[in-house]
């Protein structure tokens, strides 16, 4: 049997299809089949000051000094980080700097080492 996706508003796993649409019982939503084939196809990318794709596991180099919320620390310029990982949200990159700890980065500071 053929797994078919959830509703996208309300996340039930009944949805049924219905010609070239797929409906979901419990709240009405109907979307086209199309649209679920495409979220699944792409991917988010993202990348790097210079546009350069950036991966989980890959290094990187602050390319402007950035200040740490909470505390007087600064990232200063040219500090390699390494073994990024890729996460949603406001700050595209969660990795570990040696002297600071844990934090998050945006991927618009850094260019790829």
């Amino acid at each position: 049997m053929s797994q078919l996706p959830n509703c996208p508003q309300c996340q039930s796993e009944f949805t049924y299809e219905d010609g070239s649409n797929y409906v979901c019982p419990e709240c009405a939503h109907e979307w086209p089949q199309q649209a679920a084939a495409e979220e699944a196809d792409t991917a988010r990318v993202v990348r790097d000051a210079n546009g350069n794709v950036l991966q989980d596991g890959d290094s990187v180099t602050v390319i402007k000094d950035l200040k740490v919320k909470g505390s007087s620390l600064v990232v200063k310029v040219g500090t390699k980080v390494k073994n990024i990982r890729l996460v949603d949200g406001d700050h595209d990159i969660d990795c570990k700097i040696d002297g600071i700890g844990a934090m998050g980065l945006k991927s618009e500071f850094v260019k790829k080492a």
